[in-house]
């Protein structure tokens, strides 16, 4: 009895690790649709009902972090999965203003693979990718924002740059990235592009968003250029209202739309389409071009030959559903009329969907559009080969995410961007002092002298910003003051700033400002959103500069535009992010550690050309005391 029982463990043990062994995994390589794909999707569709079809148009967010099978969150997803037949989801974490909540590699695998288990279909898993899988999840590569790339002028870095994102996206199960950014940033004022945007050259930009879909597709993600038909030249957020481009078509086909001519004939997978009104292409004052079908269809559609998936930009922003309040719901019927094939978080998908089955089944979407864009999403996925697998290798996501090569080449981009706006020649670079080694632990011999102060001005000082850049300045002087300033509590401590100033021998002014989608400011004619200052800490960073402006380097720490509200500044560098790369690269720069060789991808009103940039070379090792030359050289 007992060897019988003992060949039947034998036996289930053997069945148990065969199983395990042809377990499939995705293995993601150049995005293709082979003839069986094809069969697949197209035999898909006709055995799916008017219901699955409608579910499979709509995109929905998932926060990715550890959920118990029980969980009311995990149980609302999976529910709404089977109960809309959802076609894919939105990667993202969970976000408390001021706060993003990153998650861990394993954790957002381990619950897109549950999910995916959990559907009918394969979900096609999307994401904002924007500045790489770190924005999202810890650990893996960081990269600087969009613009950097521009004052780098390298497109083997953009290349590189989509296939790292390529490689760690689809190691965590996402298959589709919300980027690159087509958009040509030309108005200074924008507060929404800005650094998310290569920069205002259309030609420069073009060449960056086709070499970053070339890395990306050839390593298995579809890219998105966004947001048609041009976001760049507008100021006002349309997550909060409806933003206006208002070139006329001389305008637009020369600097907004070259960027995604150049994106269609490298073959994108997909094409976002903005919350914005463009009355030289429909003056409708209903619409913006999501809704306009003179803009999706036959603009982008007809006009310039795109075949691909037309995503929505999300449909809960306010630039959409101000226009949608009586039924929230049209919104989606009105954008899918238009020639959208994906119908992104809508801000109520019960009504959507609802609105959407009505449409089709009183024929005011006629079957013939809803089965275009069904087989549209459904090639997809069998491109990626989502129709053979659907799971990721959880085991392999330490040998994929956040190698060092790629952490490596991260910094060496954001190093190579730094740009040298201005340089009066006596300040710079810094000198590293403070501290003597013993060799022996908890023996450090401190000089303190408190020469150098260093103010960091951010939206909310309990967050991250100026972090790394006070860690890597303490480095190099121990006894370097730091201060933190924000608009709540910047007129309080103007004076004892001032007072560190006047004591300081140098002064640094790090001003973190991106751009934040949806952040609210009071302004004169109401709620605002801006990538400037705000009005406290503006007039602090201005007494800094009346009193010490020879001493003081300021940093912008993203939005390159700010100098153009303090001319005073003889001393000004420019990273285009607020990625710890690039804090990390900010402080090698100032004690010239690296050389200085960006070069600026947009213009600063009464500043700088594009183009400027001052170039340094490293000087740490030859003691700090050669200052630089221009060879690009603003005003």
């Amino acid at each position: 009895m007992l060897r019988q029982l003992g060949l039947v463990s034998i036996f289930a043990c053997a069945v148990f690790c065969s199983c395990l062994a042809t377990e499939k995994y995705q293995e993601p390589g150049p995005i293709h649709l082979d003839r069986a794909g094809e069969k697949w999707a197209e035999q898909t569709l006709h055995k799916l009902s008017t219901e699955e079809k409608v579910g499979q148009l709509f995109v929905v967010w998932v926060r990715a972090r550890f959920l118990n099978v029980e969980a009311p969150e995990y149980l609302q997803l999976r529910d709404s999965i089977h109960k809309y037949h959802l076609g894919g989801l939105t990667m993202t974490v969970p976000w408390d203003p001021p706060f993003l909540y990153r998650s861990q590699p394993y954790e957002a695998a381990e619950l897109l693979n549950r999910l995916q288990q959990d559907s009918k279909l394969p979900l096609l898993i999307a994401a904002d990718f924007e500045r790489g899988v770190t924005m999202r999840v810890h650990g893996a590569t960081e990269f600087p924002h969009a613009m950097a790339f521009g004052a780098a002028g390298k497109l083997e870095y953009a290349e590189a740059f989509g296939r790292i994102t390529a490689q760690e996206a689809r190691a965590i199960g996402v298959h589709w990235n919300f980027f690159p950014d087509a958009d040509v940033n030309s108005n200074p004022a924008n507060p929404i592009i800005n650094t998310r945007s290569f920069g205002e050259d259309p030609q420069q930009v073009g060449d960056l968003v086709t070499a970053y879909i070339r890395g990306a597709q050839a390593n298995g993600m579809m890219a998105t250029v966004k947001h048609f038909p041009g976001h760049g030249d507008t100021a006002t957020d349309s997550h909060l209202g409806v933003a206006q481009v208002s070139g006329d078509m001389t305008r637009l086909k020369a600097v907004e739309l070259p960027p995604f001519q150049k994106a269609i004939a490298a073959g994108v997978d997909s094409v976002m389409v903005a919350h914005v009104s463009v009355p030289a292409l429909d003056p409708d004052p209903n619409h913006v071009a999501t809704t306009s079908p003179a803009i999706v269809t036959g603009l982008l559609k007809n006009q310039l030959g795109f075949k691909g998936i037309v995503v929505t930009d999300a449909l809960d922003m306010a630039g959409l559903t101000r226009l949608y309040g009586a039924h929230i719901g049209r919104a989606a019927v009105d954008a899918f009329k238009a020639g959208n094939d994906v119908l992104l978080i809508p801000a109520d998908l019960d009504a959507s969907y609802r609105a959407m089955l009505e449409a089709v089944r009183s024929g005011e979407i006629p079957p013939a559009q809803l089965n275009a864009s069904v087989l549209k999403i459904l090639k997809a996925k069998a491109s990626l080969g989502l129709y053979k697998t659907r799971l990721v290798n959880i085991d392999a996501v330490s040998t994929l995410v956040g190698k060092p090569a790629n952490l490596a080449l991260g910094q060496k981009i954001a190093d190579d961007s730094i740009t040298l706006v201005r340089d009066n020649g006596k300040l710079l670079p810094l000198k590293s002092s403070g501290t003597t080694e013993t060799g022996l632990p908890y023996q450090k011999v401190e000089e303190v002298r408190d020469q150098m102060i260093a103010i960091i001005f951010s939206d909310d000082m309990r967050t991250e910003a100026g972090r790394k850049l006070e860690r890597e300045i303490h480095e190099r002087v121990l006894d370097a003051h730091v201060i933190y300033v924000d608009p709540r509590i910047a007129s309080v401590l103007a004076d004892d700033v001032l007072k560190a100033v006047d004591s300081a021998q140098s002064v640094i002014a790090a001003v973190y400002e991106v751009p934040v989608p949806g952040k609210v400011m009071n302004a004169a004619n109401g709620l605002t959103n801006s990538v400037g200052l705000s009005d406290a800490s503006g007039a602090l960073l201005q007494k800094i500069l009346d009193r010490a402006a020879e001493k003081t380097a300021v940093l912008a720490m993203g939005n390159p535009y700010l100098a153009q509200d303090f001319p005073a500044v003889q001393n000004y560098l420019c990273t285009f992010s607020n990625a710890t790369v690039s804090e990390v690269s900010a402080v090698k720069a100032l004690f010239g550690e690296i050389a200085t060789r960006g070069h600026l991808p947009v213009s600063i009103p009464n500043i700088a050309q594009r183009g400027a940039g001052i170039e340094r070379p490293a000087e740490a090792a030859h003691g700090g005391s050669q200052h630089a030359y221009s060879q690009a050289t603003g005003n």
